[in-house]
């Protein structure tokens, strides 16, 4: 007889087929690499561009510029006639001089955000000269390039002081002094230094001989040569002399490089001063060598293109020179494929953003090797 309140028998679930057996998965493991083969780092690297720019064409694609039309725009615009080659080369100066000031400091480990403010300042004190008319005018342009380098050391002097003596992070303190130079900016030229023939804010227009002289091809001025002296120089400090060594030296192993006796404090403000003061010179370039004024919005645009331009190029004068010139088509096409296709400027932001995250994604393959193996 069954007992009605007796718990239910459940009978027990079969067995997996294959519960004896082993089961095997692939693992990942990363290995650091000791060296990188200069062959590999350019094949990632190459391989990390091509996928940036499909990525940046497939964006396009979908805002309806087809990809035939999209390099149509390019050939035309970069290199259909010697006047649209003539805009490139006029871009691609001050692109070389911001891209330089970014990457002197970043090879040295001082993340210099404060490009903008230091350009503001640069152009100020550059404008001050031409302004009261101080010097012979033989030495005008010499003085305001001079002064202009001065304020833009002046103004990455403090977030220096303050992170070295304090350990302040050099992030905050350059990009809020950018807001503070151009509250500075906004007194000066809807205040004492506003035009005082149109009454728009902006300086009344330098002298010829407060401008860089033009080239005498296109609308070429002595900003380019002056970018191209500069970037050789810089070539010569990071690659032959015993400086450029040593600074390698430091932003590899700041502890080792202080052990062994490198200067790194020296090295270090050495760099962040020279950061500031290149800083200060492209606000005289553009103020001088295409603008021929200080205006309000000169230096708009120009810390992004510059840390994306010092990052593609790996903080190197040579690949700063490159990508100044990629940089300078990019914005051209940019402008061109607003006008006729409708295309906002934020799209164009946002391919420089997927050619800044291919790069990143491909250090990840050049510092480490991926092994796969076979686990229980």
């Amino acid at each position: 007889m069954t007992d009605a309140n007796a718990p239910a028998t459940v009978p027990a679930a079969p067995p997996p087929p294959d519960a004896g057996a082993t089961r095997w998965r692939l693992v990942p493991i990363l290995e650091r690499r000791q060296t990188v083969p200069d062959l590999l780092r350019v094949a990632v690297y190459a391989i990390s561009l091509l996928l940036a720019a499909a990525l940046s064409v497939g964006l396009l694609a979908l805002w309806d510029v087809p990809p035939a039309e999209l390099f149509r725009e390019i050939a035309t615009v970069a290199f259909s006639s010697p006047r649209a080659l003539g805009s490139v080369l006029v871009q691609t100066a001050p692109f070389v001089v911001a891209g330089l000031a970014t990457a002197i400091a970043f090879r040295a480990n001082f993340w210099n955000i404060g490009l903008e403010g230091q350009m503001i300042l640069g152009a100020i004190c550059a404008s001050a000269v031409a302004i009261n008319d101080i010097g012979p005018e033989t030495l005008r342009l010499p003085l305001m390039a001079l002064a202009a380098c001065l304020g833009g050391m002046l103004w990455i002097a403090g977030p220096g002081y303050l992170k070295h003596r304090l350990g302040v992070n050099e992030v905050i303190t350059t990009l809020l002094l950018n807001y503070v130079a151009f509250n500075l900016l906004l007194h000066l030229l809807y205040g004492p230094w506003k035009d005082p023939v149109s009454a728009f804010p902006h300086t009344e227009q330098y002298e010829t001989f407060e401008k860089l002289a033009p080239l005498g091809w296109q609308k070429l001025t002595w900003a380019l040569p002056l970018a191209g002296m500069l970037a050789l120089a810089l070539w010569w400090v990071y690659s032959i002399s015993r400086i450029g060594y040593l600074t390698d030296m430091m932003r590899a192993n700041p502890d080792m490089a202080r052990a062994v006796g490198v200067p790194v404090l020296g090295l270090s403000l050495a760099a962040i001063l020279g950061s500031g003061a290149v800083g200060g010179l492209t606000g005289f370039v553009i103020a001088a060598g295409i603008e021929g004024r200080m205006t309000q919005d000169f230096f708009v645009g120009y810390l992004f293109s510059g840390v994306l331009i010092a990052f593609l190029g790996r903080n190197h004068p040579v690949g700063v020179v490159l990508f100044s010139m990629f940089m300078a088509i990019l914005l051209l096409v940019g402008q061109s494929l607003q006008v006729f296709f409708g295309t906002p400027f934020a799209l164009v932001r946002l391919a420089q953003a997927i050619f800044i995250l291919c790069v990143a994604g491909s250090e990840f393959f050049l510092t480490y090797r991926m092994h796969w193996k076979g686990a229980a």
